[in-house]
């Protein structure tokens, strides 16, 4: 008896101390969780602690990819800062594929190009049905649509019967490479069109094989900046006409400079483009609290994050929501941006 009552006055004062521990206190190990190497097409990383709530799962892209190291990034810095929920990110296909993903509830979050986000709303172009489960809640940085061609071809007009890589098959590189064809009143048939992924088309121009390749990322972007340092490419700048017909027949597009230098070995002028967004957008079932109170967090904690990720500091009120054309505002966002005067 006596070591019964003993070992129950044990397990009394285990669980009073316990309970005096601060469940949002984040864990002093000195240690931050970061994504994981993904050795498949989907990977999850277990959120570092802090916080309390429901558990948001984020979908981004590729391990090697900007939208995987953006959602680290968040991921690490805000959770131990969040109340209303966590987030847990997962490595993805990307753009057409998040949207799917959220649509079927695997995700609550994600982060897609502004265009795909369109079409997915409208049923067109890489969806043959409407799907509308994703609201927009920020946009992030641009994704420039760069052109780079063999050196001495200098205007859209001069592709037609050249061969160009027009990204991967079904990407969101392929449809912009076809807005753009459109706007020089081309079509794919007016040239020889080949997919690859950036790289494969950076290496497929620097060995002839190709004439230009279209490029939908932020600018520098890896496979431009290697091709840079090993042959000599043009970029091909587009015509004030086509920007105008580009941007007011797809609105998620917007007018993006390249400065000179962006790519120095070859590129010493100005490079008119146009971009889309990287768009963060929730499920319209996601809670405004949370989507509220993660945006606060974000723009509070933007300088911090931009030490470490630099798209970072393309993150303002203004430019969050430029762009959302007839795309459903999540709630929670609506409410952040009321507040901020910016809606």
């Amino acid at each position: 008896m006596k070591k019964t009552l003993a070992l129950i006055l044990a397990l009394s004062l285990s669980l009073a101390l316990a309970s005096c521990g601060n469940p949002n206190q984040p864990s002093n190990s000195g240690t931050t969780s970061t994504p994981a190497a993904s050795t498949g097409t989907t990977s999850t990383t277990t959120p570092p602690a802090g916080g309390s709530g429901e558990t948001v799962t984020l979908a981004t892209g590729g391990t090697s990819g900007t939208y995987y190291a953006y959602g680290g990034v968040m991921q690490t810095t805000l959770n131990p800062l969040l109340t209303t929920g966590q987030l847990n990110v997962t490595s993805t296909g990307a753009s057409s594929a998040n949207i799917l993903e959220v649509a079927d509830g695997n995700a609550q979050m994600s982060i897609l190009q502004s265009d795909v986000l369109s079409y997915a709303h409208s049923g067109t172009d890489l969806f043959t049905e409407a799907e509308t489960s994703s609201q927009w809640v920020a946009g992030l940085y641009n994704e420039t649509v760069q052109i780079i061609s063999a050196p001495g071809i200098k205007d859209v007009s001069e592709l037609k019967g050249k061969t160009v890589c027009v990204g991967d098959v079904g990407s969101g590189t392929e449809v912009n490479a076809r807005q753009v064809l459109e706007a020089y009143d081309m079509t794919t048939a007016d040239i020889t069109a080949t997919n690859g992924s950036f790289g494969d088309a950076a290496n497929d121009l620097k060995d002839g094989k190709i004439d230009a390749a279209f490029t939908v990322a932020g600018a520098p972007t890896t496979s431009i900046t290697e091709l840079d340092a090993t042959a000599e490419f043009d970029m091909i700048s587009l015509t004030p006409e086509a920007v105008e017909y580009l941007t007011t027949n797809y609105p998620f597009l917007v007018q993006e400079d390249l400065p000179a230098g962006t790519y120095p070995n070859n590129i010493d002028y100005d490079v008119t483009c146009v971009a889309v967004k990287a768009v963060l957008v929730a499920s319209e079932d996601l809670s405004e609290d949370f989507v509220y109170e993660l945006l606060t967090q974000m723009f509070e904690n933007q300088e911090s994050m931009a030490a470490t990720q630099a798209k970072f500091q393309f993150l303002t009120l203004e430019n969050a929501v430029a762009g959302v054309g007839d795309v459903p505002m999540h709630p929670g966002a609506e409410k952040f941006y009321t507040e901020k005067g910016v809606l």
